[in-house]
């Protein structure tokens, strides 16, 4: 069965472009939506130039109003038929209400190797603590931040001379790696965690 994968992004879109890309082709999955909340965001152009239908919930259209603004969302995905929801630098937290709605059919990706450094600034973060590994993790998406069960790792060795910037970059790569490699295990019914290890 082919999965009707839709994609939430906030900016440039670089995980979603490589997403997309994988699913050309694919018989386990084929894009059917790119949704921003941000109607300046680079990553809906691409995914038009891809010829993937786009569409914009802005959340400053629901001031203090978060479950209006997620009751849009759902209506978006509803309407496209949509199976699975994957989080490619969507910068805003959802409700337990949201979340509960697609259990087992969202993803994200966090630029950490979870459970260490949830939230931001985890480059930073690592580099401050000393970390000899950093890389990325994707998982399902809980109402726990960052904490929903783990699909996939990459890793790398932090270098002497790494700065949050250089490390960023570095992690960057692998998570246009990894994410691809989840989505088509995942949307083939494959829960199996892919583990990416870099060479330097």
């Amino acid at each position: 069965m082919t999965r009707r994968v839709a994609i939430l992004i906030s900016g440039g879109g670089s995980n979603m472009d490589r997403l997309l890309a994988s699913m050309e082709g694919s018989d386990n999955a084929r894009p059917v939506l790119v949704l921003s909340n941000r109607a300046d965001a680079g990553g809906l152009a691409k995914a038009s130039a891809r010829g993937v239908p786009v569409a914009v919930v802005s959340h400053k259209d629901f001031p203090k109003d978060r479950n209006a603004f997620e009751a849009a969302l759902h209506a978006r995905f509803e309407a496209a038929g949509t199976d699975l929801i994957c989080l490619a630098g969507f910068m805003r937290i959802l409700t337990p209400g949201f979340v509960g709605k697609w259990t087992g059919r969202m993803l994200n990706i966090h630029p950490s190797l979870l459970p260490k450094y949830p939230g931001l600034d985890t480059h930073a973060r690592a580099l401050a603590a000393g970390e000899a590994e950093h890389g990325c993790t994707v998982h399902e998406v809980t109402s726990e931040l960052d904490m929903g069960p783990m699909l996939g790792q990459a890793r790398l060795s932090v270098r002497a001379g790494d700065t949050a910037e250089t490390l960023a970059a570095r992690v960057l790569t692998l998570e246009h790696r990894l994410y691809p490699q989840v989505l088509a295990r995942f949307a083939a019914g494959d829960r199996r965690p892919v583990t990416i290890e870099a060479v330097d």
